[in-house]
């Protein structure tokens, strides 16, 4: 028996094509969707630490604990790590799969410096006993940036497991696609980590 050759027309191509683009395009919104959800979450523990921020029952206030010069080196981190990201998807637009996967392990070695200090910072005050459970206030303030460090690392994850699709499958349309979702959900991280720098550190600090 002959093997039959399917060969589809410029007409049938188009439509694969825009199907691909309608897919992409339902996948981003329905992230866009998420992303709204995930902000108004973050919203009500900014809400419950504004109310609980003066709290401190009689333990240590933010002025006394928050170490500006560090957080400003972290906040550093974090931003540098959107540029790169950047570069990587300007990179797997261009289909340079090698640079993509550059820029994608300097983000993540950005990403996973930032959740380090993050640790350091916790286990600081931890130290201190300015744990948790000494105040309202503390736990407040454990609960919001314990809550974006959580969401750095599932990032890091993410990337972790896009770097090896790459490496697998290269610049496809649909690891674009993914590449691109990742990329509003690490810079939607940044714009929260800017609120908390603004809200918790520097208004703690100057209070």
């Amino acid at each position: 028996m002959e093997a039959v050759s399917i060969k589809m027309n410029p007409a049938q191509q188009h439509g694969h094509e825009e199907e691909h683009h309608d897919t992409g395009g339902n996948t981003l919104f329905g992230f866009w969707l998420y992303l709204m959800t995930d902000c108004l979450l973050f919203a009500s523990v900014f809400a419950t630490y504004a109310v609980l921020y003066m709290n401190t029952n009689g333990g240590p206030s933010g002025k006394e604990l928050f170490d500006l010069n560090f957080v400003l080196v972290e906040t550093g981190v974090l931003l540098v790590s959107s540029i790169t990201y950047g570069f990587a998807m300007l990179a797997g637009h261009h289909h340079k799969r090698g640079f993509t996967l550059l820029w994608l392990l300097v983000t993540f070695a950005l990403g996973a410096t930032f959740i380090g200090m993050e640790v350091y910072e916790f286990q600081h005050l931890i130290a201190e006993d300015a744990g948790p459970s000494r105040s309202a206030f503390l736990s407040a303030f454990f609960t919001l940036v314990g809550m974006h460090g959580l969401h750095v690392t599932a990032g890091l994850v993410w990337m972790l497991v896009l770097m090896i699709e790459l490496i697998a499958k290269g610049t496809t349309p649909r690891t674009l696609n993914r590449l691109g979702c990742l990329s509003m959900f690490w810079h939607f991280l940044d714009v929260v980590w800017i609120c908390v720098f603004t809200v918790v550190y520097l208004m703690g600090a100057m209070a």
